[in-house]
């Protein structure tokens, strides 16, 4: 299934903030109903598994939306008894503004705006950086710049989680979207979500391109999710 190249998502033109907020809303509820979450969350665990467990973990999160994620990293880190501290990144401030409502009871975030392919973090500044569904919502070149950045700032690397191309995954999220009464920008982003996102072997490439010297990608058909976990060697 070709890549659209030239889409534009709703949520990455100028949007009312509640418009935005209602959407970013959809988005969280599909991603903890349908085991998105579950999924980032298991490659996060396996990621830190060799750091000691007494020690903090600082994790980066690359299109942090409305901050659902960063608290469930928090929440996850408390759970297994293990300090959990995020910087959650978003380049839009109204985004920005919801995922700081979101972290308000959790002094274990922070809430930066700032661009994934400029992180604003030094090399191996954080032990691992995490981003879901952003990666589409990049162009190639940024796209492979982001990956490039994640690789540099995380110490153990990055943890991508994003769409998986293909008639099945598009048919779902448009059925999705609809029987679950999403917002009217969900129902439109959803699919076109899935058709702007990148294949394995266009992951590999921009991986590639980027020079990450470490690199795994599965797929999980039946989620309609991308795995990409990588860093570059020390």
């Amino acid at each position: 299934m070709r890549r659209v190249e030239n889409g534009l998502e709703m949520l990455d033109r100028p949007t009312p903030a509640a418009e935005r907020a209602a959407s970013l809303a959809d988005v969280e509820r599909l991603n903890a109903r349908f085991g998105g979450d579950a999924l980032t969350l298991r490659w996060v665990t396996r990621a830190l598994a060799g750091l000691p467990g007494g020690r903090p973990v600082r994790i980066l999160d690359v299109g942090a939306g409305g901050g659902a994620l960063a608290v469930r990293l928090v929440e996850w880190g408390r759970r297994s008894r293990r300090t959990v501290r995020v910087l959650a990144l978003d380049r839009d401030p109204d985004s920005a503004r919801l995922a700081r409502a979101a972290a308000a009871a959790y002094p274990e975030i922070a809430v930066v705006c700032g661009d994934a392919s400029a992180l604003p973090v030094r090399r191996g500044g954080v032990d691992l950086v995490v981003s879901v569904l952003t990666l589409h919502h990049l162009a190639p070149e940024n796209a492979a710049g982001a990956l490039g950045e994640m690789a540099r700032a995380g110490r153990l690397g990055f943890v991508v989680n994003d769409l998986w191309r293909a008639r099945l995954g598009v048919f779902l999220v448009w059925l999705t979207t609809r029987l679950l009464r999403c917002h009217r920008i969900s129902r439109h982003d959803g699919p076109l979500s899935v058709r702007r996102s990148y294949s394995p072997p266009e992951i590999r490439a921009l991986a590639e391109m980027a020079r990450v010297s470490r690199l795994e990608v599965r797929r999980y058909p039946w989620l309609a999710r991308v795995i990409t976990v990588g860093g570059n060697r020390s």
